[in-house]
């Protein structure tokens, strides 16, 4: 095994890729006991634009917020107690952009940071968090991360000289390389299944004896303690540089140390040890129907469905689904034809101000749908929601004035018991960044630098 170590790691080097990785987790099938295995935690980010009606999405205050919610949290009602809301995340300061209110509402929520001024009309941003975490856990699943949309990505605008890709895209794997999201049920479903199948055979054909590892947690600690004493002293342009080799550094080591694992699998399997992940009390797959018309509520929860699947099968441990894009979006299930984007518009005409909070309940509901869903299925000791952390939310906090000072964020799951729910925090001080980052950290992601704008981790989420 010492020599395979070498060999691959001298092959690493010749790269130029040195990086070692922490180990990833233990499967419990080692020992033949299944139900010791502790589930890993996923990540899941739900968007809306435009903000919302704030009076009408803050709970009165924390005492009443689980007995009397707000009416844009009605739906939620019923797995409120899984859920924890925070007043008080500002969003990204967005000048000099301050005329691209709608291109950066998206293209920031994940990546808490601006595009860079000098280079507008091409792609450079920052690498987003969800990416960030798909780095570090994709390795042990068949799909990296999933991404999702109600919309094509192909909105035509050019507030601010900004590139077009920017108002429909949340995704990043780099700062420059945004992430497609798949619009078409069917071939999400296809995706999902037709990846598992080619990878269940896939990998080395030489085998690593079971229970050993050739990823070293010193060489890892050692490496990015030297690139982060190293980031200090650069300058902004290099400190981007680094920090993308870093993320591709980590994205190849986990991709051998996932064949590693799935080798690992097939030796157990072979010696006739059971080595599924999944414990035999946990709920069976869910059941994808795709709906045949074309009402828009059917539409989003078969997307609901299709990311439920992927985190309960651990085909990804980490999705995104932007239920609708800035600009262009009707919703005739509601009884009226206007746009969401004029409705914002309002200046609190009380008719408008009524469309844009049904809106918002409306897509809250397919959220909480998805929520209830996962809250029904057991995993483990528990539930799978138990087991993830959802975040729903919009990159602006009232689309009448693009006001980003309080952004409206709904976190739902107990991240594997990291995060402490029921609760309403009136009074949170931090921006995006510093939510971003807390999450990741509460779902187990090492982080060598902050997300975006991020000053601190926000304690008073955890449990």
């Amino acid at each position: 095994m010492t020599k395979n170590i070498l060999s691959r790691r001298a092959c690493l080097q010749g790269m130029g890729l040195s990086l070692a990785l922490p180990l990833l987790e233990t499967m419990a099938a080692e020992s033949g006991d299944s139900k010791s295995h502790k589930p890993p935690v996923r990540l899941g980010f739900m968007y809306m634009p435009h903000g919302v009606i704030m009076d009408q999405f803050w709970p009165a205050d924390a005492e009443s917020f689980l007995s009397s919610p707000p009416p844009a949290l009605t739906s939620l009602q019923p797995v409120l107690d899984q859920c924890l809301l925070m007043k008080g995340i500002s969003g990204v300061p967005i000048a000099p952009f301050n005329g691209a209110p709608h291109a950066l509402e998206l293209s920031t929520w994940l990546t808490a940071a601006l595009p860079n001024a000098a280079r507008r009309n091409e792609i450079d941003i920052s690498i987003s968090a969800d990416q960030v975490a798909a780095n570090y856990v994709g390795a042990s699943t068949t799909l990296t991360s999933l991404e999702l949309a109600t919309m094509p990505q192909t909105w035509k605008e050019n507030q601010e000289g900004l590139n077009e890709a920017y108002y429909s895209h949340c995704s990043f794997k780099s700062p420059t390389q945004p992430v497609p999201a798949e619009i078409n049920p069917r071939n999400v479903l296809k995706r999902l299944f037709s990846t598992k199948e080619q990878s269940s055979g896939g990998g080395s054909s030489q085998q690593s004896p079971i229970g050993t590892s050739s990823l070293d947690q010193r060489m890892l600690d050692l490496v990015l303690g030297g690139a982060r004493d190293l980031r200090r002293t650069l300058p902004s342009t290099d400190q981007k540089k680094l920090d993308e080799y870093l993320d591709s550094v980590r994205s190849v080591e986990r991709r051998i140390a996932a064949i590693e694992s799935r080798q690992k699998d097939a030796a157990l399997e072979k010696a006739g040890v059971r080595s599924s992940r999944r414990n035999d009390s946990d709920s069976p797959p869910i059941e994808i129907k795709i709906p045949e018309g074309d009402k828009r509520s059917e539409y989003m929860q078969v997307m609901c469905d299709l990311a439920v699947l992927a985190l309960q099968t651990d085909t990804t441990r980490v999705f995104t689904y932007i239920g609708s894009t800035p600009n262009g979006v009707s919703y005739p299930e509601l009884g009226f034809n206007n746009q969401h984007h004029s409705q914002t518009h309002h200046n609190n005409e009380a008719e408008m101000v009524r469309k844009v909070a049904a809106i918002t309940s409306f897509n809250i509901e397919q959220f909480a749908y998805m929520v209830k869903k996962m809250h029904g299925l057991r995993e483990g000791e528990g539930t799978l929601l138990d087991n993830c952390i959802l975040m729903w939310g919009s990159g602006l906090e009232d689309g009448n004035k693009h006001t980003r000072e309080n952004l409206p964020f709904i976190l739902a799951g107990k991240g594997g018991g990291s995060l402490r729910t029921g609760r309403f925090l009136p009074d949170t001080r931090g921006n995006q960044g510093d939510l971003l980052t807390t999450i990741l950290t509460c779902a187990g992601i090492p982080l060598d630098r902050p997300i975006g704008i991020a000053t601190k981790q926000l304690k008073e989420m955890r449990a």
